[in-house]
């Protein structure tokens, strides 16, 4: 089995939590920018998000990976709706939630200090074509890390 460690080290134990998911199929430049728009949220603020997300209602903007995106009045610029990625974010935000209180710590007063994606293994694919020929297509996992921190 592989071990997978987080991509910060050096913080409190008894002030952070952490909860990650790993090789989950989304994709991982959305991830990325789901990521960035949790940052500095509280858990609750941060799953009230991911719940208008899936919804529709709210919009992550697209910052980096934005070519051939729409414009939008509520991202002022690119954005979209990762519905995807918000149900396993929320997942993930639940996850952090249970660990903060097994620990102890408040779960209405943990920030979210790092949320990152990592692009995980490639799954290779064929398709099959005529004339005895096969087209690749790949499929890249995604790992995705929180760690939050008590506000002091």
């Amino acid at each position: 089995m592989p071990h997978w460690d987080y991509s910060v080290k050096d913080l409190d134990p008894a002030r952070t939590v952490k909860a990650s998911l790993r090789e989950i199929d989304v994709s991982p430049k959305f991830s990325r920018e789901v990521c960035r728009a949790i940052v500095g949220l509280t858990i609750p603020e941060a799953k009230k998000l991911m719940e208008d997300v899936i919804a529709m209602k709210k919009m992550i903007p697209y910052r980096r990976y934005r070519k051939k995106r729409a414009h939008h009045a509520q991202t002022r610029g690119p954005g979209g709706y990762p519905v995807k990625i918000a149900k396993h974010m929320l997942k993930l935000l639940e996850s952090l939630e249970a660990n903060a209180e097994f620990k102890g710590l408040d779960p209405d007063s943990v920030i979210i200090r790092y949320a990152v994606a990592h692009k995980g293994r490639v799954i290779k694919k064929f398709i099959e074509r005529a004339f005895g020929r096969a087209t690749p297509y790949n499929k890249t996992l995604t790992h995705i890390e929180v760690i939050g921190e008590v506000k002091e």
